[in-house]
């Protein structure tokens, strides 16, 4: 029998993009708030997989960063979408909705 864990992580590794730009698209936010909020919807990432991607969408210009100081510690890196990737967002919103038609559709 196949494992079904394969699957299902290469399933979240497909939706991790578009759930990290769901996520800044309430409000900027630093790495750690990222991961927690991901693991609040009970998908489970590591900082090892989170830094690459936003790196990734920062040099695609769909993030922006600032430094923001904290009152526990360093400054922190905030990530917020830019006007392109929020255009981005739309994009993948649109994208989304014809997968989920189409899964529907065949789970009948």
């Amino acid at each position: 029998m196949v494992n079904i864990d394969n699957a299902k992580s290469q399933m979240r590794k497909g939706m991790l993009e578009y759930c990290v730009l769901l996520l800044l698209r309430r409000r900027p936010s630093y790495a750690s708030d990222i991961i927690q909020q991901l693991k609040d919807a009970e998908l489970l990432v590591v900082e090892g997989t989170l830094y690459p991607l936003l790196s990734r969408l920062k040099n695609e210009h769909l993030l922006s960063y600032e430094w923001q100081e904290s009152t526990q510690g360093p400054p922190r890196k905030y990530y917020a979408l830019t006007a392109e990737g929020e255009a981005f967002l739309a994009g993948l919103d649109s994208a989304w909705g014809e997968i989920e038609k189409t899964v529907n559709i065949l789970k009948q």
